[in-house]
């Protein structure tokens, strides 16, 4: 089957697979049967291929250490493979456990995407729990701020620091008040 269009007639290749036999511009040959395939049919199974085995890989964990083991050939080699693991002493069933968030009642597992370190009592925590407030945080709770002493809700917080400011304009230092400033518009 030739490919391509009346003016490129060298460009693209026709899907292989029976009943397809789209034209693709940038078609996929199998590694196994060597056939050419649109993105629809290039997965072994989506083109029934006669030898899906050659050159796959996958990936099994070990359900003792959580260890991932890839293993290339066919499916019944599992077992094998993971009586050779276990036997060969690098399984340890301790590395199966992982780090959880110590705040109270989470469990979140500390991963590395989701994990940080407290800058105030260095504790590590999950990310729902990364500002001081939501950990009980040890030192954050020990400073004795204004805002801190107001204790309450952001609300009240605001009116304190509002409060503390003893009618100065925040970044108006050597302005007068009474002037307005204005916003020119291009």
């Amino acid at each position: 089957m030739a490919g391509g269009t009346e003016a490129f007639p060298d460009l693209g290749k026709h899907c292989q697979f029976s009943g397809c036999h789209q034209l693709d511009f940038l078609p996929f040959k199998c590694q196994a049967c060597h056939k050419v395939f649109c993105v629809e049919h290039r997965s072994c199974k989506s083109h029934e291929c006669p030898e899906p085995e050659h050159n796959s890989r996958k990936v099994i964990i070990c359900e003792i250490c959580s260890t991932s083991i890839e293993i290339t050939g066919k499916e019944d080699q599992e077992k094998m493979i993971l009586e050779k693991h276990e036997k060969s002493g690098n399984c340890d069933p301790r590395k199966k456990k992982k780090p959880t968030c110590p705040v109270k009642r989470c469990k979140e597992t500390l991963t590395f995407s989701n994990r940080t370190i407290c800058k105030t009592c260095r504790l590590e925590v999950c990310l729902k729990h990364r500002f001081p407030a939501d950990h009980a945080c040890k030192q954050a709770s020990s400073s004795t701020t204004p805002a801190a002493a107001a204790g309450g809700s952001w609300n009240e917080k605001f009116l304190v620091a509002f409060g503390l400011r003893n009618g100065k304009d925040c970044g108006k230092s050597g302005r007068p008040s009474s002037t307005t400033p204005f916003l020119k518009a291009y």
